[in-house]
């Protein structure tokens, strides 16, 4: 897929931030549709003014992804209001930063779990199937973490969060592969911390620079036009990975702690914003 141009794209938590930048890309390639999915209405009342200025077809809805009844409704108006999806963004992320104990029930683990789990698979099963059928070249972007590969203190439901999504994401890709339907690429994406809302407060590991929303942005974006499976940014959460894989846990622990000072990244934590 050398340009979305034409293409039909959505964007969930595209209202600001890294889902606002996608946005503009596709708009900028002269996308057939660009859809966009958020819970804050004036954001989304504000990038649909700026990206209708810069030429887009764009079209809003107010959706609230931790919400299954929600994401049916819309996602069943989107397809009769535009048609088929080519190219789906589950971006929308939302963190607690804090001990495990601390976390109310709903507010913090079922809302992580609901928003960062639970709707990037609810929204793909509302459009794969015309993916499917379509014929087309069309992809799923599955926005994880790294710190769905790693655990973290301060980081556990977030973390749990993340690791089902990357263990979905990767399987559904294969499914794919051995259905037959490789017209279908799903590109799962495991970043470190990124400099948005999100992560404000956090001290980058050794090695692990704090990454720039539009240096990640751009990575994605290629990756999605050729079906690149997975994307982990900066190459030091590979090494992460691997060190993880074979080292002793009490060895990893120590190097992860002392060492790469991941296990105090989250200490002075102030984010949260999605």
């Amino acid at each position: 897929m050398e340009t979305v141009a034409g293409k039909k794209v959505l964007i969930t938590g595209a209202a600001m931030g890294m889902g606002k930048l996608y946005a503009e890309l596709a708009v900028r390639e002269k996308a057939g549709a660009v859809v966009l999915w958020d819970v804050n209405q004036a954001a989304l009342d504000a990038t649909v003014t700026e990206l209708k200025a810069a030429g887009g077809t764009v079209f809003a809805y107010v959706v609230d992804v931790s919400n299954l009844e929600d994401i049916e409704k819309n996602a069943a108006q989107v397809q009769r209001e535009i048609g088929d999806i080519d190219l789906l963004f589950n971006n929308a992320g939302i963190i607690r930063g804090k001990y495990f104990w601390d976390h109310d029930n709903r507010r913090d683990i079922w809302m992580t779990m609901a928003v960062n789990s639970l709707a990037i698979m609810y929204i793909a099963r509302a459009f794969i199937p015309a993916m499917i059928a379509g014929g087309r070249q069309s992809r799923i972007v599955n926005i994880a973490s790294a710190a769905g590969t790693v655990s973290n203190p301060r980081m556990s439901v977030y973390c749990a969060s993340k690791w089902a999504a990357i263990g979905w994401s990767d399987s559904l890709r294969l499914e794919l592969e051995q259905a037959g339907h490789r017209h279908v690429k799903v590109t799962t994406v495991m970043p470190s911390y990124i400099s948005t809302g999100m992560f404000e407060g956090v001290k980058a590991p050794l090695m692990t620079p704090i990454l720039r929303p539009q240096v990640v942005v751009d990575k994605v974006w290629a990756a999605m036009k050729i079906g690149k499976a997975q994307l982990t940014l900066p190459w030091t959460v590979r090494l992460a990975m691997l060190s993880r894989g074979l080292l002793p846990l009490a060895v990893w622990d120590f190097i992860a702690d002392k060492v790469f000072h991941i296990y105090s990244s989250m200490d002075h934590f102030q984010g949260g914003r999605p």
